[in-house]
């Protein structure tokens, strides 16, 4: 029902710009609590400098005002917020903080890309569902989202925090920098890198494809590669599953599962009559997901592979599933 008071509406070309705001203002509020339901330390206002960082890399305060056309003092106020929540880095070549040169972390980029996996696609299906219809003059419009809003808003409108699709793609060489990055992130996090793990993410093309193995990517559509895992062939139709990992940030969302499924799939195509793996009994949720997909634990496996590794203390063989 309409508001007899709400003098904006009435005067709709007079207070364009306050009515506008007004829309913007429910619009992130919105987000906001799909923001928070997705448990990351942003406000809706801080994605537009974020992205564009993301995108077009480091930027001095000038160049972030300029990209986002708005004031040099907004952008200010923005970053010292990014600043605060450690998703930014900030260094001076002058004295003039104008010319401070503004960068995303290693935290930025993971609530980045947990926000492209997480909210994006689900704000721009709520929105695009709100605005599909619109037809008419601009107030019109506008009174049509804000009547749409008021009956159900955007939160409502998100169903639940499905990811994108996900996709497999093969090596190349200009992949090789996320094959090392991805395996040298989750090994980093638990163990630490062996000569073993520094040959293999060092030379991925000699010691993987060459010899007939090969090295998959998960992707995430509107985000890019987020996990990786190899098949390293160790003997005739004898394959290693290994160094197998997902962006941090990309956990939780079955993107594990999904290229384990495909490095599975992969090893039957290559003629795999044995496919293995070594781990440590560290990695739980990972040997939970083997153990689901078919893995078994197998001392033989142990007994002539588990040297490879000094962090190895779990070997597993993978076993069909009898079909029925």
């Amino acid at each position: 029902m309409a508001n007899s008071q709400d003098i904006v509406s009435q005067r709709g070309a007079l207070f364009l710009g306050s009515r506008l705001k007004r829309l913007a203002d429910r619009l992130q509020g919105d987000v906001a609590r799909i923001v928070e339901r997705a448990g990351l330390p942003v406000q809706p206002s801080h994605y537009a400098p974020l992205a564009t960082l993301d995108r077009y890399g480091p930027l001095t305060v000038t160049q972030l005002a300029d990209a986002l056309q708005v004031s040099q003092p907004a952008v200010t106020r923005a970053l010292a917020k990014l600043l605060q929540l450690g998703l930014v880095d900030s260094t001076r070549q002058h004295r003039d903080q104008r010319h401070k040169t503004i960068s995303l972390t290693t935290a930025g980029r993971s609530v980045l890309m947990r926000s492209k996996l997480l909210v994006w696609p689900q704000v721009e299906a709520a929105v695009g569902e709100v605005i599909q219809q619109l037809s008419g003059p601009l107030l019109q419009q506008v009174a049509d989202i804000e009547s749409q809003l008021a009956e159900r808003p955007l939160n409502e409108r998100v169903r639940g925090f499905a990811a994108p699709p996900f996709s497999i793609i093969d090596f190349s060489a200009d992949l090789a920098g996320e094959f090392r990055d991805i395996s040298t992130q989750w090994i980093e996090a638990m163990y630490r890198l062996e000569p073993a793990d520094r040959d293999v993410l060092d030379h991925p093309h000699e010691r993987i494809i060459a010899p007939g193995g090969a090295i998959l990517f998960v992707q995430a559509e509107g985000v890019g590669i987020i996990g990786t895992c190899a098949l390293r062939k160790t003997g005739e139709g004898e394959f290693e599953l290994t160094k197998m990992g997902v962006h941090e940030a990309a956990r939780g969302l079955k993107a594990g599962e999904f290229l384990l499924n495909a490095a599975i799939d992969r090893a039957r195509s290559m003629g795999a009559e044995l496919l293995y793996l070594l781990s440590n009994r560290k990695s739980v949720a990972a040997i939970k997901l083997y153990e689901k997909l078919g893995f078994e634990h197998d001392a033989d496996i142990m007994r002539r592979f588990g040297g490879h590794y000094q962090r190895c203390d779990v070997a597993m063989r993978y076993r069909p599933p009898r079909r029925i």
